[in-house]
């Protein structure tokens, strides 16, 4: 037997419960009268997105046709997934950019950092031979002595490189908060072209976070291109938008009213 903690978990209920209801008056009557309702306690309008009615005026009225999307159901856990997706990338964009001062900073201040590094090293060297290391040899060492030998122009292609790197991630992460098709093909892009260099990485040396890191953008990667239907995958963008509007409730009403067919 599988496991699943949210199959049965309610997207509608909780995003109506954080957010609010949402309710449409449509002007076509017959459409309308299939979501309102008189209370004892006044009259009340159908929630587009958990379907619960909820007593006051609608907030918002017009045609059905340009009603807004409500999203509901899978649609409403895609955007929780996404939004997780979005803050990853924003908090690696966030430390990326940081990183790319840092190193600009350290180029001009150099000298001075040099100086530091060479008057506490010596001082470290007693304790490090007690507890039988070689700081000399030390990774961390080695990448500081390297870094005090690297040219001022390499400096300033790493910094930059950084730093476009990080304002890449943090402009994947606001297009995928937003939910914007945009934001979702500049993540699978984007994601996609730097597997070569995680895996490299991972070659060079395996740890937790480089594989974590891994199978966290494969997982984008393939998470993206399937359930958003990008690059004409699955019928491509008319197919996305497609289901989106046979899962509205405010379409499901239209149709089975079009129809003639009773509504539960």
């Amino acid at each position: 037997m599988s496991w699943r903690p949210l199959e049965n978990f309610d997207w509608n209920s909780r995003s109506c419960g954080l957010h609010g209801h949402a309710t449409y008056a449509p002007t076509e009557e017959v459409l309308a009268a299939k979501l309102q309702a008189t209370t004892p306690s006044g009259h009340a309008w159908r929630c587009l997105r958990c379907g619960a009615y909820v007593l006051g005026p609608p907030q918002g009225s017009g045609p059905a046709n340009a009603a807004p999307i409500v999203l509901r159901g899978k649609a409403l856990r895609d955007a929780f997934i996404l939004r997780f997706l979005a803050l990853e990338r924003g908090i690696r964009g966030l430390l990326l950019v940081a990183l790319a001062y840092g190193i600009w900073r350290f180029d001009g201040s150099r000298v001075a950092l040099q100086r530091v590094f060479d008057d506490y090293l010596p001082a470290l060297k007693p304790l490090a031979s007690k507890l039988s290391i070689d700081i000399q040899e030390s990774g961390p060492v080695h990448l500081i002595q390297q870094a005090f030998t690297a040219k001022h122009s390499t400096l300033l292609l790493v910094a930059g490189g950084v730093l476009l790197y990080g304002m890449i991630e943090l402009t994947e992460s606001v297009g995928l908060w937003l939910i914007k098709r945009w934001g979702e093909y500049v993540a699978a892009v984007a994601t996609t072209i730097f597997i070569p260099l995680e895996i490299y990485e991972l070659i060079e040396k395996v740890t937790w976070l480089r594989v974590t890191a891994l199978v966290v953008n494969l997982f984008a990667i393939a998470y993206l291109v399937y359930t958003k239907r990008l690059f004409g995958v699955r019928g491509g963008h008319a197919a996305f938008a497609a289901e989106r509007r046979e899962d509205s409730l405010l379409e499901l009403e239209n149709a089975a009213t079009s129809a003639g067919a009773p509504v539960s």
